[in-house]
């Protein structure tokens, strides 16, 4: 049986639809799972999320990346004078989570934001959270490309590796993932009630789940 590689896009505090996606997926110990970042923020269960992430750690190759949304809560939680920024880009919520607090918040919450990497490379693969730099290594990449940059401001070329990226970041409002051959883009829009999307970059296989727990699946 082929090894899977699979890549899930952002979450957005929407553990609902995280769980019911994890159960069609059935992970395996020899699975490869990417996540694209933007686990907290604007969704009713940041906390939820990122505890059902923890949860994933030695169950299978699991890569977590880091989203823009970690990177806004980090800095606010370092600096008192960015704190309302983090609060209007959807804060609020990942906070209620946590019961108002951010002494609530787990140490073993912030050790998973500390080990999320930046980027990830396979044989045939890019999983990176915003976009990339189409000439450029990935550990050369700059901060405000693979974390900021939106599709809506410019879509990339292949990169020279010749490699097929996967990205989320730039929301897709009718819940379907935008395929551009080269460049896959999979956040779907879960917590404005469309979908969360895992992909089976190999085989091609496809599972969306919302947060009330419906589930669609879609044929290699």
């Amino acid at each position: 049986m082929t090894d899977r590689i699979i890549a899930i896009g952002d979450i957005h505090g929407c553990s609902t639809a995280l769980k019911t996606l994890l159960t069609a997926i059935d992970l395996r110990g020899t699975d490869t799972l990417v996540t694209l970042g933007d686990y907290i923020d604007r969704g009713p269960d940041s906390s939820g999320v990122v505890e059902t992430l923890c949860n994933l750690l030695g169950s299978c190759n699991f890569v977590p990346l880091l989203g823009n949304h970690e990177l806004i809560m980090k800095d606010a939680l370092q600096d008192s004078g960015k704190f309302n920024y983090w609060m209007n880009c959807g804060g609020d919520a990942t906070l209620g989570s946590y019961g108002g607090d951010v002494r609530n918040i787990p140490q073993h919450h912030m050790v998973f934001f500390q080990h999320c990497r930046s980027f990830y490379e396979s044989p045939d693969h890019i999983f990176v959270h915003a976009s990339y730099q189409h000439d450029l290594p990935m550990n050369e990449q700059f901060p405000e490309v693979i974390f900021w940059e939106h599709l809506t401001e410019e879509v990339p070329p292949p990169h020279y590796s010749g490699k097929k990226v996967f990205v989320g970041h730039t929301p897709q409002i009718d819940g379907e993932i935008y395929d551009m051959d080269h460049l896959l883009l999979l956040d779907t829009f879960c917590f404005g009630g469309k979908w969360l999307t895992a992909i089976d970059v190999t085989s091609g296989e496809m599972w969306q789940a919302d947060n009330h727990g419906n589930l669609r699946e879609k044929p290699v």
